[in-house]
């Protein structure tokens, strides 16, 4: 049997466990959603979530390794997300894999939760090709990076404020779509006509984002016009966004030797996004890579893969928890 590293997530609010060999083969996999926890709140109650962290996670791994049949010798480590993320939540993560790794004698991994993502488009045997420009948006993180090889990170750009996922499920509250955000806003502006002209915050400024501005003009445009049309609004907002995206995108196509977009993330779930980057990565000339839908949010099994980096460069087994770690991070 190929060697297996057993991922844990608990960077937010999805407890998730997952096996992965170094093919990017999810052997098994189990995310438990907080969803009914924190729909009444609006968003995620961080002490709240960190409890059902506490409640979910040893009975998901133990589901994950009876299901696949596993036992810890199968286990070439464990990788677990040590931030980004909420600080309840990234200490069950932590302080579960590092009581497993020592009982069970297994290596154990802090990793870098964006790094996860960008692995991500490599797990069922997808690979990413370098020199590669990644697009990372999701519900806590928005930026451009350029990797020149699997190893190598240069961060381009990131946000000054909102996220663009914390933007949509802003807006969704605020049409009142309820959560997740993301797919509400998605579905309705894909029945609507982008009539309303909102900013498009920081467009013609380098690899940077801004979106607070954004959100801030659509609560502005509800509140004055009582009479609005929600699928309009909700396609006014999506076309800003995917404006903003694509103007960054394209100024990095054109200023560096590419062969590949990967656009990853929450976010990069949604079919207008994923619309778009096709259109151009097609008149670019270079491939664009997506990970399948069901690996774009949140989940164990990219932490897994990424940790099989961590694995080959000899980096240290870092535990400790790193609400704001960057990319550049290991």
């Amino acid at each position: 049997m190929a060697e297996l590293i057993l991922g844990i997530e608990t960077s937010c609010d999805d407890t998730s466990v997952a096996l992965v060999d170094q093919n990017g083969n999810v052997v098994a996999i189990e995310t438990v959603s907080q969803y009914e926890i924190h729909s009444e709140f609006g968003g995620v109650y961080p002490e709240l979530a960190s409890r059902a962290h506490l409640e979910a996670i040893l009975p998901v791994i133990e589901r994950v390794l009876t299901s696949a049949d596993i036992t810890p010798l199968n286990l070439r480590a464990i990788g677990v997300t040590r931030g980004p993320g909420l600080m309840g939540s990234l200490l069950v993560g932590l302080s579960t894999a590092q009581a497993l790794g020592i009982v069970w004698e297994v290596p154990t991994y802090g990793v870098n939760h964006l790094r996860g993502h960008i692995r991500s488009v490599d797990l069922d045997g997808k690979s990413l090709d370098y020199p590669a420009l990644v697009l990372l948006v999701s519900g806590g993180h928005t930026l451009l990076a350029y990797l020149q090889n699997q190893y190598s990170y240069e961060l381009l750009g990131t946000t000054r404020d909102d996220s663009l996922g914390e933007c949509y499920d802003k807006v969704a509250r605020t049409l009142g779509l309820g959560m997740p955000g993301g797919p509400a806003v998605d579905r309705m502006a894909a029945a609507g006509t982008a009539c309303v002209k909102f900013p498009r915050p920081m467009i013609k400024s380098g690899y940077e984002f801004s979106f607070s501005g954004l959100k801030s003009s659509v609560a502005r445009y509800v509140e004055t016009h009582p009479e609005f049309d929600v699928n309009d609004v909700a396609a006014a907002f999506v076309d800003a966004s995917l404006d903003v995206l694509s103007t960054k995108v394209q100024r990095a196509i054109d200023q560096k030797k590419l062969a590949t977009l990967a656009v990853v993330g929450g976010v990069a779930a949604s079919p207008q996004v994923r619309a778009r980057m096709q259109h151009i990565t097609e008149q670019a000339g270079i491939n664009l890579c997506l990970p399948s839908q069901k690996w774009a949010t949140d989940n164990a099994a990219m932490i897994a893969m990424a940790t099989w980096d961590y694995i080959e460069q000899g980096l240290e087994k870092n535990l400790e928890p790193k609400p704001n770690l960057r990319l550049s991070d290991s």
